[in-house]
């Protein structure tokens, strides 16, 4: 399995960011695509102009709660995020956010993270450097089969691997 390291500039975010706040409803019937455009809107509306390919978000406590729906982390992933980094996630923002090949990583020190910090983040290893302020920090490592998801580019992608390699050898 390859090393997945993610290095982007970080946006943050406080405690209790909802799934309305980082994919506003009204734009619901928009793709994933459209939907990026008007991520976080309701906090910073010129956030996805200011984003660059592998930029990190970087949120508080209780990131993603509020509704299951998953534009929430596919607006993030569309948007050209790389990874979020939280002290905490609602449970099925997390899980939607795996299942979409968004990686999302627990840590405790996301308040020693400011806007703009430049991160390194080794995700297998769950070791995220702090490149602007020379430290480093442990997130919470993600199980082996959590990472063979990410490595795969989500859930789909991986079980249609798992699909081919299974039928590969039965013939």
């Amino acid at each position: 399995m390859p090393k997945m390291i993610i290095r982007g500039r970080t946006w943050k975010f406080g405690d209790n960011v909802n799934t309305d706040l980082i994919a506003p409803g009204k734009y619901l019937k928009l793709s994933n695509r459209e939907m990026a455009k008007h991520l976080m809107e309701g906090i910073d509306p010129a956030l996805p102009q200011k984003i660059k390919p592998g930029d990190i978000i970087v949120g508080g406590s209780n990131f993603g709660c509020g509704s299951s729906r998953e534009t929430a982390p596919a607006a993030i992933k569309y948007a050209g995020v790389g990874a979020v980094v939280a002290r905490s996630f609602a449970r099925i923002f997390f899980r939607n956010a795996i299942n979409l090949g968004l990686p999302v990583l627990e840590c405790p020190q996301i308040g020693e993270i400011m806007p703009g910090d430049e991160l390194e983040i080794d995700l297998e290893n769950g070791v995220i450097k702090n490149l602007a302020r020379g430290t480093t920090y442990q997130a919470t490592r993600l199980p082996a089969h959590i990472m063979e998801i990410l490595n795969a580019g989500g859930l789909v992608p991986y079980l249609e691997r798992e699909m081919a390699a299974g039928k590969n050898k039965g013939s």
